[in-house]
This record gives structure tokens, sequence and C-alpha cells, in this order.
């Protein structure tokens, strides 16, 4: 699943793991990459929509769509402090791979890439996310408000049929996400 997760170009999935036990600047080791650290996944689901889907005007517009999607396992590691930093990660990934991510998912997707008008090389420094989306039940407050604090808005005072809030932001610049300290691993195999 994990490989099939890897190749598919419309979504993205961080494994969320215990902080390491102490700063590495070697290679993360398999003591490290062990599945019993394993505490949840944070995942990016793309789309395409069109802006005026309820109309038939040429004019309408298409918007790429990231939905984003946490979950902290266990009850135990809930509250503390896992998911806003697994988030704030992700955020600052995204930012940082944002053309990357969008030309992985345009290129290979071929719904995405016969939404895209003028689809070619030219265009791509011009892709965007028109925004990053979250789905939260209506009784979920804390994850309500992780998001909110993030910068994420309602987009509609009442819950969905499903009894969701849909939340939405921009795509944060890359100084906008608290991630500071922020530093990507390297794993072996990925090397340059």
């Amino acid at each position: 699943m994990q490989k099939s997760w890897r190749q598919d170009a419309d979504k993205l999935t961080f494994i969320i793991c215990c902080p390491l036990l102490e700063p590495r600047t070697e290679r993360i080791s398999d003591e490290d990459d062990n599945p019993d650290r394993m505490l949840g996944d944070v995942n990016l689901f793309l789309r395409i929509e069109d802006s005026d889907s309820d109309s038939d005007s040429p004019s309408s517009s298409v918007e790429i769509i990231g939905e984003i999607e946490l979950m902290i396992a266990e009850k135990k590691h809930q509250r503390n402090g896992f998911g806003r930093a697994s988030l704030l990660s992700f955020l600052r990934y995204i930012s940082t791979h944002e053309r990357d991510i969008l030309d992985e998912y345009i290129q290979n997707d071929p719904l995405a890439s016969q939404a895209i008008p003028g689809f070619g090389v030219q265009e791509r420094d011009q892709w965007r996310f028109t925004a990053l989306s979250v789905k939260i039940g209506k009784s979920n407050t804390g994850s309500l408000a992780l998001f909110e604090t993030l910068g994420f808005r309602r987009v509609s005072d009442e819950p969905n049929y499903f009894g969701e809030f849909e939340l939405r932001r921009k795509v944060p610049g890359r100084d906008d996400c608290e991630a500071r300290e922020y530093a990507e691993a390297v794993y072996i195999g990925d090397e340059q």
C-alpha cells in the first residue's frame, strides 16, 4: 500500500513518528525508523474543482484544491502537540515543494492535465494551489481549534450534510509557517 501511495500523483502522505530521542546530523537509523514509533499520519489529497460548477459559463476557472487529513491514532498521543507539529511540518513541506507536487499531479493524472487550460511546461511557474482544505466533524472541537489557529477558516457557518465543517486557507509562504526548525531527513537511497 505504501508503494502505491508513493506512486499515486494525487496524494502525499507523511507518517508521523515519535520525536527522535536526540538530534541527529547523520542519517536516520533503523532504530529511529521503526513501526513501534509510528503515531499516525497526515495526508494531502489533490483534486480539481470548477470554481463555477453551477454555471456553463466559459469564464469559469479551474481550482486546484489540496485536502488535508490528519490522524493521531491513539488517544494517549492526542493533545500532546504531535498533530500541531506534524501539521506545521507538512504545511512547510507543501509550501517549499508546491511546484513539484503540482507538477507531478498535473503531468501524471489524466483528469488534472485535461482540466488545466493550456497545460504545458511554460505554465509550470504559475501553478499554485487555490486553497488547502480540511473537513472536520462538528463535534471535534480540538481539531477545529487546531486548524483555525493555523489560519484555516470555515467556509460555512453550518456543517454539511455529513456533520462536517470545511475549512480552507491559502498555501502559506515558506516563512509563514511556525516550523522554523523544520528540516527534511535524508533517507538511505535518497542522497544525491
